[in-house]
């Protein structure tokens, strides 16, 4: 007969020995304890079947360019809260998309290694992997998630490392090996692995079930009167659904909201207006200055403050920002323009915004990593 295993008294007995988190120094006891460490540390990241798209989501994982296996994320969610892979050893993709916030973040812009600051807001990464068209990031200048993945590792005010520094860092963790050869075959270690693993773990931070998709499906009682008349706002007067559409409440193309607009002095090159230049600096048009990705709206009630740059606080300022029709500047959206709205329907509104908070992407940190 097999004998069943508590998962929470392998986690203490791996405490015990050493198996612990990325911090904490490696025991002598770990190396003589190998299965020991190993059955806690599956049973705190266990394989898990391929979650179903939730209500509101159509997209399937078996539609991706690449292949999404429980293998793949178990390695990938590993990966994506390890902090080892950063210049300092504290920051790891998840310090600025944080389950908690719908994998984004409660600070203006991101704090990387040695806390460094810089520019921008973390955007949310829910549903990301069903982008209407192929492009990541605020500027888009990633094509795939699995490139995406690769960013935030070599840049110097986020992880702080080169690729080359990152597969040596992953080659370094001899437990990794065992992993990337459940997910891939062999055991070979490289950055595409490595960065098609945090995709699929990505890929799988679903957001659907809302308030909004169980009314979509049939169940009028699911929305409240004032969210009701939000949702007629939002595809009617207020016109959201000009950027905010499809599944996922995004277009996934640019537009200049005048956010992070300040008037340049007489006689200067306009674009100085803007100290970030958003899609303009990957497309090289000028039209673009000032035009940053349409986020998703999913659960935006969990991720003040908002825009870029994080420079708006509150949902509310948000709609009083699309109500007065931006910010005026040369590159401002022809979709942006004054629409009008009553207190009464800007809070009609504001209401429908907080139906759109789903589940299905909620997680914490492993507690173990490999070693």
């Amino acid at each position: 007969m097999r004998r069943t295993v508590n998962p929470a008294s392998l986690l203490a007995l791996a405490a015990a020995v050493g198996c612990a988190t990325p911090e904490a120094p490696r025991s002598a006891a770990t190396a003589s304890s190998p299965r020991i460490a190993e059955a806690a540390l599956e049973a705190d990241n266990p394989l898990r079947p391929l979650p179903v798209p939730p209500l509101g989501v159509a997209a399937e994982l078996a539609d991706l360019p690449f292949r999404v296996t429980p293998e793949k994320v178990r390695l990938g969610r590993w990966l994506f809260f390890d902090a080892r892979l950063s210049d300092d050893g504290k920051v790891s993709c998840a310090t600025c998309h944080d389950p908690a916030h719908g994998f984004s973040e409660t600070e203006p812009v991101s704090t990387g290694v040695h806390g460094k600051t810089g520019k921008r807001k973390a955007p949310p990464i829910l549903n990301a992997a069903f982008a209407i068209y192929p492009v990541w990031f605020w500027d888009g200048r990633a094509s795939s998630l699995s490139e995406q993945a690769k960013g935030p590792m070599a840049n110097p005010l986020e992880m702080g490392m080169s690729h080359e520094r990152i597969v040596a860092a992953l080659k370094a963790i001899p437990g990794y090996r065992r992993y990337f050869a459940e997910a891939y075959g062999d055991d070979r270690v490289d950055l595409d692995r490595a960065a098609e693993a945090i995709a699929s773990y990505e890929a799988t931070r679903f957001s659907g079930n809302s308030a909004y998709d169980r009314f979509d499906a049939g169940d009028e009682q699911a929305l409240t009167p004032p969210q009701r008349a939000g949702r007629d706002l939002f595809f009617g007067k207020a016109a959201c659904k000009a950027c905010h559409l499809g599944a996922n409440l995004t277009d996934s193309r640019f537009h200049n909201l005048g956010v992070g607009w300040k008037e340049p002095s007489p006689g200067a090159d306009p674009r100085t207006g803007f100290s970030d230049p958003g899609r303009a600096a990957v497309s090289g048009r000028s039209e673009d200055t000032g035009a940053f990705k349409t986020p998703t709206l999913r659960d935006c009630s969990r991720r003040a403050p908002y825009m870029h740059d994080g420079s708006v606080a509150s949902l509310r300022e948000v709609v009083d920002l699309y109500d007065r029709g931006g910010t005026r500047n040369p590159w401002l959206s022809s979709e942006m323009r004054p629409l009008g709205l009553t207190p009464a329907e800007r809070e009609a509104l504001l209401a429908f915004l907080l139906a759109l908070d789903g589940e299905g992407f909620l997680d914490v940190a492993p507690r173990l990593f490999p070693r």
